[in-house]
Protein backbone atom coordinates (compact mmCIF):
# COMPACT_ATOMS: atom_id res chain seq x y z
CA UNK A 1 0.00 0.00 0.00
CA UNK A 2 1.38 3.38 -0.64
CA UNK A 3 2.64 5.21 2.56
CA UNK A 4 -0.41 8.07 3.62
CA UNK A 5 2.02 10.23 5.92
CA UNK A 6 4.41 12.91 3.81
CA UNK A 7 5.35 15.05 7.27
CA UNK A 8 6.25 13.43 10.56
CA UNK A 9 6.45 15.80 13.90
CA UNK A 10 9.13 13.38 15.52
CA UNK A 11 9.64 13.64 19.09
CA UNK A 12 12.51 12.65 20.51
CA UNK A 13 14.61 12.36 17.56
CA UNK A 14 18.18 13.03 18.20
CA UNK A 15 19.26 9.00 19.57
CA UNK A 16 18.19 5.87 19.07
CA UNK A 17 14.96 4.62 17.85
CA UNK A 18 13.56 8.27 17.71
CA UNK A 19 17.00 9.04 15.18
CA UNK A 20 16.83 5.94 13.14
CA UNK A 21 13.32 6.65 12.43
CA UNK A 22 13.81 9.87 11.97
CA UNK A 23 16.04 9.37 9.08
CA UNK A 24 14.15 6.23 8.06
CA UNK A 25 11.46 8.27 6.90
CA UNK A 26 13.54 11.32 5.20
CA UNK A 27 15.47 8.16 3.51
CA UNK A 28 11.87 6.97 1.77
CA UNK A 29 10.71 10.44 1.03
CA UNK A 30 8.98 11.75 3.76
CA UNK A 31 9.52 15.41 5.12
CA UNK A 32 10.49 15.06 9.04
CA UNK A 33 10.50 17.64 11.82
CA UNK A 34 12.51 16.33 14.36
CA UNK A 35 12.17 17.77 18.36
CA UNK A 36 14.64 17.08 20.82
CA UNK A 37 16.62 18.68 23.47
CA UNK A 38 20.15 18.72 21.57
CA UNK A 39 20.34 21.60 19.35
CA UNK A 40 23.84 20.10 17.61
CA UNK A 41 22.25 16.67 16.73
CA UNK A 42 19.12 18.46 15.41
CA UNK A 43 21.53 20.62 13.41
CA UNK A 44 23.05 18.03 11.93
CA UNK A 45 20.23 16.15 10.49
CA UNK A 46 19.16 19.47 8.91
CA UNK A 47 22.07 19.57 7.58
CA UNK A 48 22.59 15.94 6.71
CA UNK A 49 19.42 15.84 4.33
CA UNK A 50 18.34 19.16 3.43
CA UNK A 51 15.97 22.20 4.82
CA UNK A 52 13.19 21.09 2.23
CA UNK A 53 13.11 17.24 3.85
CA UNK A 54 14.33 18.08 7.61
CA UNK A 55 13.52 20.80 9.80
CA UNK A 56 14.54 20.74 13.66
CA UNK A 57 13.25 21.90 16.88
CA UNK A 58 14.64 22.15 20.25
CA UNK A 59 12.00 21.28 22.86
CA UNK A 60 11.95 19.37 26.38
CA UNK A 61 8.85 17.45 26.73
CA UNK A 62 9.05 17.32 30.39
CA UNK A 63 8.01 20.68 30.64
CA UNK A 64 4.24 19.78 29.90
CA UNK A 65 3.26 23.18 30.83
CA UNK A 66 4.84 24.78 27.72
CA UNK A 67 3.16 21.90 25.53
CA UNK A 68 0.16 23.31 24.29
CA UNK A 69 1.73 26.72 23.30
CA UNK A 70 4.61 24.11 21.97
CA UNK A 71 1.87 22.50 19.65
CA UNK A 72 0.76 25.82 18.41
CA UNK A 73 3.57 27.32 16.97
CA UNK A 74 4.31 24.05 15.61
CA UNK A 75 1.38 23.84 13.92
CA UNK A 76 1.25 27.04 12.61
CA UNK A 77 4.78 26.90 10.99
CA UNK A 78 4.14 23.40 9.48
CA UNK A 79 0.40 22.69 8.58
CA UNK A 80 1.08 20.14 6.38
CA UNK A 81 2.43 17.48 9.51
CA UNK A 82 -0.01 14.51 9.52
CA UNK A 83 1.40 12.34 11.64
CA UNK A 84 2.83 12.96 15.58
CA UNK A 85 5.53 10.73 16.23
CA UNK A 86 5.83 10.07 19.44
CA UNK A 87 8.94 8.22 20.39
CA UNK A 88 11.01 9.76 23.86
CA UNK A 89 11.69 7.91 26.57
CA UNK A 90 14.10 7.46 29.33
CA UNK A 91 15.39 4.11 31.11
CA UNK A 92 16.87 3.89 34.44
CA UNK A 93 16.92 0.88 36.83
CA UNK A 94 15.66 0.97 40.71
CA UNK A 95 15.93 -1.57 43.90
CA UNK A 96 12.46 -0.81 45.23
CA UNK A 97 13.89 -2.65 48.65
CA UNK A 98 16.36 -0.09 49.96
CA UNK A 99 14.61 3.12 50.83
CA UNK A 100 18.15 4.43 52.00
CA UNK A 101 19.37 4.96 48.19
CA UNK A 102 15.55 4.94 46.14
CA UNK A 103 15.66 8.41 44.37
CA UNK A 104 11.81 8.77 44.42
CA UNK A 105 11.85 12.12 42.18
CA UNK A 106 13.77 10.32 39.80
CA UNK A 107 11.39 7.37 39.78
CA UNK A 108 8.29 10.01 39.23
CA UNK A 109 10.93 12.11 36.46
CA UNK A 110 10.49 8.54 34.64
CA UNK A 111 7.23 7.97 34.53
CA UNK A 112 6.43 11.80 33.91
CA UNK A 113 8.76 11.70 30.93
CA UNK A 114 7.60 8.36 29.43
CA UNK A 115 3.81 8.48 30.04
CA UNK A 116 2.28 12.16 31.24
CA UNK A 117 4.07 14.15 28.71
CA UNK A 118 3.44 11.57 26.14
CA UNK A 119 -0.66 12.15 26.92
CA UNK A 120 -0.27 16.01 27.56
CA UNK A 121 1.48 15.77 23.48
CA UNK A 122 -1.33 13.70 22.49
CA UNK A 123 -3.86 16.20 24.03
CA UNK A 124 -2.57 19.15 22.28
CA UNK A 125 -1.97 18.18 19.18
CA UNK A 126 -5.70 16.03 18.72
CA UNK A 127 -7.07 19.24 18.13
CA UNK A 128 -5.03 19.66 14.60
CA UNK A 129 -5.32 16.28 13.84
CA UNK A 130 -9.37 16.06 13.80
CA UNK A 131 -9.58 19.43 11.67
CA UNK A 132 -7.77 17.72 8.77
CA UNK A 133 -9.67 15.53 5.89
CA UNK A 134 -6.25 13.84 4.83
CA UNK A 135 -5.17 10.70 6.32
CA UNK A 136 -3.24 11.41 9.38
CA UNK A 137 -1.35 9.52 12.81
CA UNK A 138 -0.14 9.29 15.78
CA UNK A 139 2.59 6.88 16.10
CA UNK A 140 3.64 5.87 19.73
CA UNK A 141 6.61 3.67 20.64
CA UNK A 142 5.99 1.35 23.28
CA UNK A 143 7.90 -1.48 24.47
CA UNK A 144 7.35 -5.30 24.98
CA UNK A 145 8.19 -4.59 28.81
CA UNK A 146 4.64 -2.92 29.03
CA UNK A 147 3.06 -6.55 28.25
CA UNK A 148 5.65 -8.43 30.55
CA UNK A 149 7.14 -5.92 32.94
CA UNK A 150 11.29 -6.24 33.89
CA UNK A 151 11.27 -6.41 37.47
CA UNK A 152 14.74 -4.32 37.58
CA UNK A 153 13.19 -1.43 35.68
CA UNK A 154 9.91 -0.49 37.60
CA UNK A 155 9.48 2.86 36.75
CA UNK A 156 10.54 2.28 32.81
CA UNK A 157 7.85 -1.15 32.90
CA UNK A 158 5.16 0.44 34.95
CA UNK A 159 5.32 4.08 32.66
CA UNK A 160 5.32 2.29 29.02
CA UNK A 161 2.55 -0.54 30.43
CA UNK A 162 0.39 2.54 31.67
CA UNK A 163 1.27 4.41 27.44
CA UNK A 164 0.37 1.02 26.17
CA UNK A 165 -3.24 1.09 28.05
CA UNK A 166 -3.55 4.57 27.11
CA UNK A 167 -2.79 4.42 23.80
CA UNK A 168 -5.69 1.08 23.01
CA UNK A 169 -8.01 3.21 24.91
CA UNK A 170 -7.34 6.30 22.71
CA UNK A 171 -7.46 4.10 19.70
CA UNK A 172 -10.39 3.06 20.50
CA UNK A 173 -12.33 5.80 21.39
CA UNK A 174 -11.19 7.89 18.60
CA UNK A 175 -12.01 5.19 16.35
CA UNK A 176 -15.59 5.61 16.87
CA UNK A 177 -15.55 9.48 16.34
CA UNK A 178 -12.72 10.21 13.94
CA UNK A 179 -10.29 8.67 11.30
CA UNK A 180 -7.19 9.17 13.24
CA UNK A 181 -5.26 6.12 13.51
CA UNK A 182 -3.59 5.45 16.28
CA UNK A 183 -0.16 3.29 15.74
CA UNK A 184 1.58 1.86 18.56
CA UNK A 185 5.04 0.25 17.79
CA UNK A 186 6.23 -2.19 20.69
CA UNK A 187 10.07 -3.14 20.58
CA UNK A 188 12.16 -5.60 21.98
CA UNK A 189 15.54 -4.50 23.19
CA UNK A 190 17.54 -2.64 20.87
CA UNK A 191 20.97 -1.24 20.35
CA UNK A 192 20.60 2.18 21.59
CA UNK A 193 21.83 4.60 24.31
CA UNK A 194 18.63 3.84 26.37
CA UNK A 195 20.88 1.49 28.06
CA UNK A 196 24.00 2.77 28.21
CA UNK A 197 23.60 3.31 32.09
CA UNK A 198 24.61 -0.44 31.94
CA UNK A 199 28.18 0.78 30.61
CA UNK A 200 29.91 -1.13 27.75
CA UNK A 201 27.81 -4.10 28.01
CA UNK A 202 24.62 -1.68 27.24
CA UNK A 203 25.43 -0.78 23.30
CA UNK A 204 24.99 -4.68 22.37
CA UNK A 205 22.00 -4.93 24.51
CA UNK A 206 19.07 -5.93 22.09
CA UNK A 207 18.32 -5.77 18.24
CA UNK A 208 21.11 -4.14 16.31
CA UNK A 209 19.12 -0.58 15.35
CA UNK A 210 19.22 -1.05 11.67
CA UNK A 211 17.71 -4.13 11.61
CA UNK A 212 14.70 -2.72 14.15
CA UNK A 213 14.15 0.44 11.56
CA UNK A 214 13.70 -1.91 8.93
CA UNK A 215 11.15 -3.81 11.00
CA UNK A 216 9.01 -0.74 12.23
CA UNK A 217 9.39 0.75 8.82
CA UNK A 218 7.68 -1.97 7.45
CA UNK A 219 5.17 -2.45 10.24
CA UNK A 220 4.07 1.02 8.90
CA UNK A 221 4.10 0.67 5.44
CA UNK A 222 1.77 -2.37 5.95
CA UNK A 223 -0.59 -0.30 7.55
CA UNK A 224 -0.93 -2.45 11.27
CA UNK A 225 -2.14 -0.22 14.05
CA UNK A 226 0.24 -2.56 16.95
CA UNK A 227 3.78 -3.46 15.58
CA UNK A 228 4.91 -5.79 17.77
CA UNK A 229 8.54 -6.55 17.26
CA UNK A 230 10.74 -9.31 18.53
CA UNK A 231 9.54 -11.12 22.11
CA UNK A 232 10.13 -11.72 25.58
CA UNK A 233 10.91 -15.48 25.97
CA UNK A 234 9.21 -17.96 26.40
CA UNK A 235 7.73 -16.50 23.13
CA UNK A 236 4.43 -18.38 23.50
CA UNK A 237 3.47 -16.85 26.85
CA UNK A 238 4.47 -13.52 25.71
CA UNK A 239 2.33 -14.01 22.29
CA UNK A 240 -0.52 -15.52 24.09
CA UNK A 241 -0.49 -12.73 27.06
CA UNK A 242 -0.18 -9.90 24.26
CA UNK A 243 -3.47 -11.65 21.97
CA UNK A 244 -5.46 -12.26 24.94
CA UNK A 245 -5.57 -9.13 26.80
CA UNK A 246 -6.41 -7.41 22.95
CA UNK A 247 -9.33 -9.34 22.53
CA UNK A 248 -10.54 -9.17 26.27
CA UNK A 249 -9.78 -5.01 25.88
CA UNK A 250 -11.86 -5.19 22.34
CA UNK A 251 -14.94 -7.13 23.88
CA UNK A 252 -14.91 -4.88 26.89
CA UNK A 253 -14.91 -1.92 25.24
CA UNK A 254 -17.80 -3.12 22.64
CA UNK A 255 -20.13 -3.32 25.61
CA UNK A 256 -18.84 0.09 27.75
CA UNK A 257 -18.88 2.46 24.43
CA UNK A 258 -22.48 1.82 23.83
CA UNK A 259 -23.54 3.29 27.52
CA UNK A 260 -21.61 6.36 26.02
Amino acid sequence: MAFPYKHFLLIGATAGIGKAMAECLVEHGAKVTAVGRRKDRLDAFVQKYGADKAQGIVFDIAETEKIPQFAKEVMEQSPDIDSIFLNAGIQQPFNLTKPETFDLQKFQYEVHVNFTSIVALTHAFLPYLKAKTSPVSFIITGTNLAIIPAATLPAYSASKTALNVYTLCFREQLRHSTDIKVIEISPPPVQTELHDYMGPAGAQLGMPIDQFTKLAYEGLLAGKDQIVIGEIQPKEIFNDVLTKRREGFEILSSVLLKHQ
